[in-house]
């Protein structure tokens, strides 16, 4: 970095030119440190605690009367964190995660998995907490907050995109990304019932519309990244007019003089 740059043109430059992943981790990270600064300033005036008051204005809710009143929250709740070690295994898998997804899928469409993804995972919690007569004593105070859904997107496009494609993991060694997403599959199913179960739904619900992604992908049926090519086809001579096989007929001795005299020209080379 250039001395004489101040840190902050510093990191404009870095959020306006960079990646969307980069987009992503600064837009999470920046909502964090103003969080920490609404929770000192609440601290220091002895106001409501800023936690609940975060949960409150951007924590999806299950009850649909509280989601009525504040209908921004499934987009507001996967760019907040309450919790300094929350947001940071989030941000280690978006990082981690969104980098070979960046690479080998594409820029533009992390974007829009991270964010359809979150929305799956918020719908998914809604709809669950709604239907299932375990949540029915939560539903009315409830609220989910948090990346995990939407990082939970990424996570599993990409695993199952690249199932055998290994990573190292500490004190296990190289392991596939399918079996790194089942283990993740597993433990979110059973712990929804042993607490914060609103965050593993939506957890789920996530990693649902990752592998809905992948697999449409890998059928060339979605692509956010890039707009789909048209295929060119060639017809053969015996499904060809006549008049079509006269234009192919003179396009090609066309061709065939021009090399002709480019030879007699320059020669061979």
């Amino acid at each position: 970095m250039d001395q004489h740059t101040p840190p902050r043109n510093s990191i404009r430059r870095s959020f306006m030119q960079g990646t969307p992943l980069t987009r992503l981790l600064y837009i999470n990270v920046g909502a964090y440190l103003i969080f920490l600064l609404l929770q000192l300033l609440s601290w220091l005036t002895g106001i409501d605690d800023a936690g609940q008051l975060l949960l409150q204005y951007l924590g999806v809710p299950s009850d649909l009367t509280r989601l009525a009143r504040a209908p921004w929250t499934p987009l507001t709740y996967m760019f907040a964190h309450t919790g300094f070690f929350h947001l940071l295994f989030n941000m280690l898998w978006l990082y981690l995660f969104g980098a070979i997804f960046q690479q080998q899928l594409s820029g533009r469409g992390l974007t829009a998995v991270y964010l359809f993804g979150g929305l799956a995972g918020a719908g998914a919690y809604i709809l669950l907490y709604n239907q299932l007569p375990a949540f029915e004593i939560l539903r009315p105070t409830s609220a989910v907050i948090g990346a995990s859904g939407a990082v939970m997107a990424i996570v599993f496009a990409v695993c199952t995109t690249f199932p055998k494609h290994t990573v190292q993991i500490p004190f296990i060694g190289r392991t596939r990304l399918i079996y790194l997403a089942l283990f993740t599959l597993v433990v979110n199913l059973i712990s929804i019932p042993q607490g914060n179960s609103g965050g593993h739904i939506a957890h789920l619900g996530g990693a649902l519309f990752g592998c809905i992604f992948s697999l449409a992908t890998r059928r060339k049926q979605l692509d956010p990244g890039q707009p789909r090519r048209k295929k060119h086809t060639v017809k053969k001579v015996s499904e060809m007019t006549d008049r079509e096989y006269n234009i192919r007929r003179r396009k090609k001795d066309d061709r065939i003089n021009e090399i002709l005299d480019k030879i007699s020209r320059s020669g061979y080379n």
